[in-house]
């Protein structure tokens, strides 16, 4: 009688090419139809892609920033996306074209944007300069004044035309915004500080210093049909956050409620959190591996080895089926997070799997 063969406990992981510089930020978009969804990727060679998120098939590249991109967001819809530059600018792009639709100048580097939930006509943008704006975007998407086969002609927004939140409170760069589930709320992340902002009021309204610099910043939210009142968070979107050797976890429609929060015996690069699968992975700090933590516990484990520099960016698809890793080492992997069949892995044992993009 053959001998019972346990179940590995991680998959082989997916590895995504393309980029030649380090990936500091990467994000999936909300699921399409079909259950379908995107993976949006910045990188400090200054060329953002966007990918297929189940597969990491390449589908295209955002052409157009003269430094290092910083970070990428996808908008509700994944209609839009927006990038964050070291060459002074905020672009919008449109995802189904590649053609770029705006260009917001700044007057320093531009490290943090997001977009509010189910908006894609706003951003809210942050750098150097340590100021929170907020940037309505023009009723309608930039045409072309020539005949319909030619390129539609961007718009330049300055950074006079975006308004203020909180003037003067940052006293570090921003690094990360989310837009809390309300709408009304901001938060940002800036040194060791996260901060709250009524966007009504447009005033700093709670602050709290955390155990080291921010280094990453992150909403965690299962899409429609996947989440759960069992799940971490009573099935509503939790804001993940890692700095000095700490992660932390909030909740509430204004990310103001804490949940929960885990001293480490490393520094933590990033956090990344399986809603579902009540467990949470980490990119090590100095180190090249991602660890997992378990939710209820917090012991460790699973260690995830393969990358050859720093993980900045740790992220959960919206069906919670599998998550990706950002790194220094200029690649993407992606790791399966459930059972049986999905994506490219064709069963329990998978098989090296390995994709570039051209």
């Amino acid at each position: 009688m053959a001998a019972n063969v346990p179940e590995p406990r991680q998959y082989v992981p997916l590895t995504c090419h393309g980029h030649s510089r380090p990936v500091p930020h990467i994000g999936f978009s909300s699921l399409t139809k079909d259950d379908n969804y995107y993976m949006i990727s910045a990188c400090k060679d200054g060329n953002p892609m966007l990918r297929d998120g189940k597969t990491g098939d390449w589908i295209g590249t955002f052409i157009g920033h003269k430094g290092a991109v910083w970070q990428a967001k996808l908008s509700h819809d994944a209609s839009t996306a927006a990038t964050a530059s070291a060459d002074f600018t905020a672009k919008i792009w449109d995802t189904h074209t590649g053609e770029l639709l705006y260009t917001l100048q700044h007057n320093h580097i531009v490290r943090a944007i997001a977009y509010p939930r189910y908006e894609s006509d706003v951003v809210a943008t942050g750098g150097y300069e340590k100021k929170l704006r907020i940037f309505n975007l023009p009723d309608g998407k930039p045409h072309s004044s020539s005949p319909s086969n030619t390129p539609i002609e961007p718009v330049a927004l300055d950074a006079s035309s975006a308004f203020e939140i909180g003037e003067g409170v940052h006293k570090d760069s921003i690094k990360f915004i989310v837009w809390a589930t309300s709408g009304v709320v901001l938060v940002t992340a800036s040194g060791s500080t996260l901060r709250w902002f009524d966007t009504t009021s447009r005033t700093c309204i709670k602050e709290e210093v955390l155990d080291g610099e921010i280094k990453s910043c992150e909403i965690v939210e299962s899409a429609p049909g996947y989440s759960d009142s069992k799940d971490i968070g009573g099935g509503k979107p939790v804001l993940a956050v890692a700095a000095g050797k700490s992660v932390y976890f909030w909740g509430g429609d204004a990310f103001d409620d804490p949940i929960k929060n885990f001293k480490l015996s490393h520094g933590v690069a990033s956090v990344g959190l399986d809603l579902k699968g009540r467990k949470f992975a980490v990119g090590e700090e100095p180190g090249t591996w991602v660890r997992v933590y378990s939710w209820d516990n917090g012991t460790e484990i699973d260690v995830l080895k393969g990358h050859h520099g720093p993980v900045w960016s740790i992220a959960f698809s919206p069906d919670g089926r599998l998550y990706a890793t950002g790194s220094e080492d200029g690649t993407i992997k992606m790791w399966k997070n459930c059972e049986g069949f999905y994506g490219l892995w064709k069963g329990a044992s998978g098989t090296s799997l390995d994709r570039s993009a051209e």
